[in-house]
């Protein structure tokens, strides 16, 4: 992996854009945790029925100061995340939560962080440790998208422009806090970069810490399948490249089969001792959670014995249509705006490309539209997102659906800058206003001459980021 340190080394000496993107993506979860600080003094705590872990082992002046300062962090599901690499997966719904990242932080906090072991407990190293974490993922993740977007849509200033938006994503609450989205969106944006540089088992690694943080991570084994078959039907592949594609794809698959081997030895197997302290034991019987092998669980019968979809669909009621009830609409127009924007990006890419659309983007087709966001090489990111868009939306909570594409599709954002562009050409001509070489920050310094669509995707992008932050903070609904 030398060379791809030394090739980021190279890009960030002679390109500007790319050091304007790490500062504006710093910048931006500096700013997030201060809201979540201010937020978190100022709104008090919701009773959710959410997973709330006792606190196990004395408190001090200096867990205090953390759980002040980064107490915000540890909500909804990052309660899971950080119980898991504190106890590891004690209850069988937490299972429904993959390894990496509790592994990561919970190397941090027992190794760079233990010397505050005298003046911290493990909770709020873990604390501090996802903070310090998905501040670099998320940077790094910007800097890919980045990278991602100068080769696939041959355009520095629209790649440029969508990574600052993904700084100020409407998800950037959950790229702050102890979530995975961050580690998911740096692998993935990375992975995806890496593909696309015709690097294929070096992009399949970084898809398998997709898949290890993630079990959504197992869908980019379509972008293999579809260069594979792309080569094929053009006549450009060769055995080598097939058998690239294979072990990739095995890649992928193997965090996901290694886990759930996890699982099943764990909750159906007599295999191993695994001491659980009192307190923990007292919330499963007052909860009703079930401890490894208490009892043992009907699903290890199961033909095919998958703890995830037997979880998800026992402790969430996630499947099928299972979510389209009276009561969760408001979870529904929640999620409308990305439902909205998805759409549109799909719609206005195939409109455009008929042709190309008809033949899945195999075969070569004339077009007028070489680079871009109308570009052929963006055609299976629209199907990813299409393909997240409908499974979201139909099986899983559709309030999840957010932080899903956000986190996953780099076609939303080429497409919201994209629209941006082509509302303002102004910006990368004459300027209005204040000037700045950022160009999100021009916009929103020309807010009042600004189109309407402008506003209305900049407006969004602010919105779910402060309302969003004020509310995950303090357990109130934005999971």
């Amino acid at each position: 992996m030398a060379w791809y340190w030394r090739d980021c080394k190279m890009w960030w000496k002679h390109d500007l854009f790319l050091q304007e993107v790490v500062r504006f993506s710093l910048w931006c979860r500096g700013l997030t945790l201060l809201l979540q600080v201010a937020f978190n003094l100022l709104i008090p705590d919701h009773n959710a029925d959410a997973f709330s872990p006792p606190r196990l082992g004395p408190s001090g002046l200096g867990d205090h100061a953390v759980e002040l300062l980064f107490g915000g962090l540890g909500r909804w599901d990052a309660e899971h995340f950080l119980f898991i690499a504190e106890h590891g997966y004690v209850y069988e719904h937490n299972m429904a939560f993959f390894p990496l990242l509790p592994l990561i932080i919970g190397g941090l906090a027992r190794g760079p962080l233990l010397p505050l072991a005298g003046l911290l407990r493990l909770r709020s190293r873990l604390l501090i440790s996802s903070a310090l974490l998905n501040w670099v993922c998320s940077t790094l993740a910007a800097v890919s998208l980045y990278r991602l977007g100068c080769v696939t849509l041959q355009s520095r200033r629209s790649a440029f422009l969508a990574a600052l938006l993904f700084s100020m994503s409407p998800v950037s609450v959950f790229m702050t806090t102890a979530y995975s989205e961050s580690l998911y969106a740096l692998a993935t944006f990375t992975g995806l970069w890496q593909l696309q540089k015709h690097r294929t088992l070096c992009g399949s690694v970084f898809f398998l810490a997709a898949s290890a943080a993630r079990s959504n991570g197992l869908v980019n084994a379509g972008f293999l399948l579809h260069s594979a078959v792309k080569a094929v039907v053009q006549r450009k592949g060769n055995c080598g490249q097939l058998m690239k594609t294979v072990y990739g794809i095995l890649l992928i698959i193997l965090p996901f089969a290694l886990f759930q081997s996890f699982c099943y030895a764990r909750s159906c197997l007599d295999y191993g001792n695994y001491p659980v302290p009192q307190e923990l034991v007292q919330l499963a019987m007052e909860k009703g959670y079930r401890v490894h092998k208490e009892p043992i669980p009907a699903w290890c019968s199961f033909t095919f014995p998958l703890a995830y979809s037997h979880i998800q669909s026992e402790y969430w009621d996630v499947g099928l249509l299972r979510y389209f009830t009276l009561q969760q609409l408001p979870n529904f127009l929640l999620a409308l705006p990305v439902l909205i924007l998805s759409i549109s990006a799909v719609l206005e890419y195939t409109s455009c490309n008929l042709e190309l659309c008809g033949t899945l983007g195999l075969c070569r087709v004339q077009s007028k539209h070489a680079n871009g966001f109308y570009g052929p090489q963006v055609f299976v990111h629209v199907a990813h997102l299409a393909a997240l868009t409908g499974f979201g939306f139909l099986c899983m909570h559709v309030q999840v659906l957010t932080r899903l594409l956000f986190s996953s599709c780099p076609v939303l954002f080429w497409f919201c800058s994209h629209v941006l562009l082509k509302n303002e050409p102004w910006i990368w001509g004459l300027k209005r206003g204040k000037t700045t070489s950022n160009t999100a920050l021009q916009l929103l310094f020309a807010w009042p001459s600004l189109q309407q669509g402008t506003k209305i995707i900049l407006g969004y992008f602010l919105g779910y980021w402060v309302i969003g932050t004020a509310l995950h903070v303090n357990f109130l609904p934005w999971t």
